[in-house]
């Protein structure tokens, strides 16, 4: 019999709260397996980009345990386990100076800057295969000012995919994009999880707008607090995400995108 791998990220009872005792996150219990999908939604200050700082060993909890690819968070070297982790951070400035390739390659590093010479020919073979797979081919020979916005989101998450991490987290990545640049980005996400089955994969967001199709599960946040989580069609119901935002809201799904609509 094979034993079970260990979850992606195990959080057991785990809150978060400032010196004063004003709680981020409270008595949270959490579970990603490989290959799940998960959204994590809720309103401004419910909690959901600091369960991710965890989940992306930025930070520790203030109690209760938080395991990410099996190591316990105070137990281990955080800087090492960061770089096991693919995080796409859409605040992350891209240098002018630099082409597709090379930026997608500051991944392996976790910076922004690249020695030219300093990657191996299997590390830009597999740069040139990212942008492809998430359709940036014609970004190879085209300078980063003329890039949009979609397609530098795009190409953030093809920098957090070139270590091969088994996991991806998303901080609102579709943030600030025109409705073509984050129909786009979806897509992408969607071709990363086909290509990438064992990637287990956490996206953030305000807007269930903005949620891909491999989505399965979600985790629903309130004011630091669970609401509920699990398979995505069991949570995002009218009567959860209404819960969850504050006001009577419709939630609709069709070909596996969502909306959610406030009811008068």
């Amino acid at each position: 019999m094979i034993a079970e791998t260990p979850p992606l990220i195990d959080l057991q009872a785990m809150s978060i709260f400032t010196p004063a005792r004003v709680f981020l996150v409270t008595d949270l219990t959490w579970t990603v397996r490989a290959g799940q999908r998960w959204a994590l939604l809720g309103p401004n200050g419910a909690g959901k980009s600091t369960t991710l700082s965890v989940a992306g060993a930025t930070r520790h909890p203030s109690s209760g345990n938080a395991e990410v690819l099996g190591r316990r968070l105070g137990r281990t070297d955080l800087r090492e386990l960061r770089s096991h982790i693919g995080v796409v951070d859409h605040a992350l400035r891209i240098p002018p100076d630099l082409d597709a390739v090379d930026v997608v390659l500051t991944g392996l590093s976790g910076t922004v800057q690249t020695v030219r010479e300093g990657y191996a020919a299997a590390d830009r073979s597999r740069a040139v295969e990212l942008l492809s797979l998430l359709g940036c081919d014609g970004l190879l020979h085209r300078g980063v000012a003329t890039w949009s916005h979609g397609e530098k989101a795009r190409v953030r998450v093809a920098r957090a995919m070139i270590g091969r991490p088994p996991l991806l987290l998303l901080d609102e990545p579709a943030s600030g994009l025109d409705l073509p640049g984050r129909e786009d980005l979806m897509a992408a996400v969607d071709d990363v999880a086909e290509a990438n089955p064992l990637l287990g994969i956490v996206l953030v967001t305000h807007h269930l707008e903005e949620l891909p199709t491999c989505i399965d599960h979600a985790l629903l946040l309130n004011r630091s607090r669970e609401v509920a989580q699990g398979p995505v069609a069991e949570v995002l119901t009218d009567e959860h995400v209404s819960t969850c935002f504050g006001r009577a809201i419709a939630v609709r799904r069709h070909s596996g995108r969502w909306t959610a609509t406030a009811l008068r």
